[in-house]
C-alpha cells in the first residue's frame, strides 16, 4: 500500500492531508473548551449550533464555491482554501461572543467545503493507475481513523503544559503547512471546463448523479452510512455512561474499537478488490450495517452486565468494518463516472449529498434518541437505513460494474 507514496506528488499532498487533520482535530478540542469559556453551561448548545453550521456549509456551500472556482487552477483553489482556514484558526482565540464563533466556523467550515473536494478530485489525475488510486483510497481512509484517535491524545498530551488558546496555534501551523505542500507538489495539467451559466456549474454534479444509476445507488448507501454513523458518533457516550454507567475511559475504548475495525478494511481494500468487483464489496457493506445496527438495538434493549459490553464491543468493531467497506471504495465510483472537467463538481456533489444525510440522522440520534430512548431510536435509524439499501440495490439491479458510465460523463462533459 505504501509503494503510492513513491509518487512525489501524492507524497506531497497525502502528507499535507495528515497535517491539515491533525490541525482540525486539535481545533475540535480546543473549540469545545472555548465554547466552555465562553458559554459555562450551555457550552453544549454552543457546540451544538456550530455543528449545525458546519454541516449546513457543507451541503450548502461546496456546490456554490465550486461552481465559483470551476475555471480557476486547482493548486490554487487549494491554497486559497488552506489560508482562509489558517485566517480564521488564528481569529479564534480572539473570540468572546457566541455569535463570533458561529461566523468563524461558518467561514472555516466553507473552506473546508471548498477544499477537501478539490483536493479529493486532484487524486484521481495525480494516480491515474486505478490499483495506485485504490492504494491511496485506503491510506485516506486510514487517516481520517487515526486522526479521531490522535488529535484527542495529542491535544490532551499539549494542555499538560499549554493552555488550550494555545491548540489554535497548532491548527494555524497545520493548515500553513498544508499549503506550503500543496505549493510544493506539481500537478498534471489540467485544461478548464468550458465556460457556462453559473447555474449549470452549480447543478453540473447533481445532474451527473441524477443522471447515472450507478451514482443515484451511493446515494442510498450514503444514507446507510449516516444512520450507523450517527448511532455511534452521538450516542456512544450516552450508552456507555449514561445506560451501562461505565467511566469514560470505556467511552473511548468503543469508540477506538468502531474506529479499529474500519482501519483494518481499509488495510486489506486493495488486495480485496483486485478479486472482487467494488460495487459488489459496498453492497455487502450495505445490507450488513442495518443487520448489525439491529443487532445492536436487541443487545442494548435485551442484555446486561459483562455479555452485554463484550457483544457491544463486537458489534462497534463489525460497524466500523461495515462502514469502511462503502467509504474506501465509493471513491472509485466518482472517478469512473466523471472525466477532468467535471469531476470537482461530482466529488462536490457527493460531499454535500452525503452531509445532507448527516443532516437527517444527527438529530434523528440525538433529539429523538433522548426521547424515546436509545433502542427505540435505533429501531428508526435501521429503518432509514433499509431504505437505503433498497434504494441502492434498486438503482444497482440487473448492471454491471462500470456499464454505461460513459455515455453518461460524455453527456454531461457537452453541457
Amino acid at each position: 500500500m505504501l509503494a503510492v507514496l513513491r509518487n512525489p506528488t501524492y507524497a506531497k499532498l497525502f502528507s499535507a492531508q495528515i497535517i491539515a487533520l491533525l490541525g482540525t482535530g486539535l481545533l475540535t478540542v480546543a473549540l469545545g473548551l472555548l465554547a466552555f469559556d465562553i458559554a459555562g453551561g450551555d457550552a453544549g448548545i454552543v457546540m451544538g449550533v456550530a455543528m449545525t453550521i458546519k454541516m449546513v456549509a457543507y451541503v450548502a456551500v461546496s456546490p456554490i464555491t465550486t461552481a465559483l472556482v470551476a475555471r480557476l487552477p486547482r493548486k490554487a483553489v487549494l491554497i486559497g482554501s488552506d489560508l482562509v482556514r489558517a485566517g480564521v484558526a488564528v481569529s479564534l482565540p480572539f473570540v468572546t461572543e457566541a455569535w463570533q464563533i458561529y461566523i468563524l466556523i461558518f467561514l472555516l467550515q466553507s473552506a473546508s467545503a471548498t477544499f477537501t473536494p478539490t483536493f479529493q478530485a486532484v487524486i484521481p489525475s495525480v494516480l491515474p493507475d486505478e490499483k495506485d488510486y485504490t492504494r491511496a483510497l485506503s491510506l485516506s481512509r486510514l487517516a481520517y481513523d487515526l486522526e479521531s484517535l490522535v488529535s484527542p491524545m495529542l491535544a490532551a498530551v499539549l494542555l499538560t503544559v499549554i493552555s488550550f488558546h494555545n491548540l489554535f496555534v497548532g491548527t494555524v501551523v497545520g493548515f500553513l503547512a498544508s499549503a506550503v505542500l500543496v505549493i510544493a507538489s506539481r500537478f498534471p495539467l489540467i485544461p478548464p471546463p468550458e465556460p457556462s451559466r453559473f447555474f449549470d456549474r452549480l447543478t453540473k454534479g447533481a445532474r451527473v448523479f441524477w443522471s447515472n444509476g450507478e451514482l443515484r445507488g451511493l446515494m442510498g448507501l450514503n444514507l446507510v452510512v449516516a444512520t450507523t454513523t450517527a448511532m455511534v458518533i452521538v450516542n456512544t457516550v450516552v450508552l456507555v455512561q449514561g445506560n451501562l454507567g461505565r467511566p469514560q475511559t470505556d467511552v473511548a475504548l468503543l469508540l477506538g474499537t468502531y474506529g479499529g475495525g474500519s482501519m483494518l478494511v481499509a488495510l486489506g481494500m486493495p488486495k480485496l478488490l483486485e478479486r472482487l468487483p467494488d460495487r459488489r464489496v459496498m453492497l455487502v457493506g450495505g445490507v450488513a450495517l442495518p443487520i448489525l445496527l439491529l443487532a445492536a438495538t436487541g443487545v442494548i434493549a435485551s442484555m446486561d452486565g459483562t455479555p452485554q459490553w463484550i457483544s457491544l464491543l463486537a458489534l462497534w468493531l463489525l460497524l466500523g468494518a461495515a462502514t469502511s467497506t462503502i467509504l474506501t471504495p465509493s471513491a472509485r465510483l466518482l472517478r469512473r463516472n466523471s472525466n477532468e472537467q467535471n469531476r470537482p463538481a461530482v466529488f462536490a456533489a457527493q460531499f454535500s449529498l452525503s452531509h445532507a444525510c448527516f443532516l437527517i440522522t444527527y438529530p434523528l440520534a440525538g433529539a429523538l434518541g433522548a426521547v424515546i430512548g436509545l433502542p427505540a431510536v435505533g429501531l428508526v435509524l435501521v429503518a432509514l437505513g433499509v431504505v437505503g439499501a433498497v434504494a441502492t440495490l434498486a438503482a444497482w439491479r440487473g448492471s454491471a460494474d462500470g456499464q454505461g458510465s460513459n455515455s453518461v460523463v460524455n453527456a454531461q462533459s457537452q453541457s
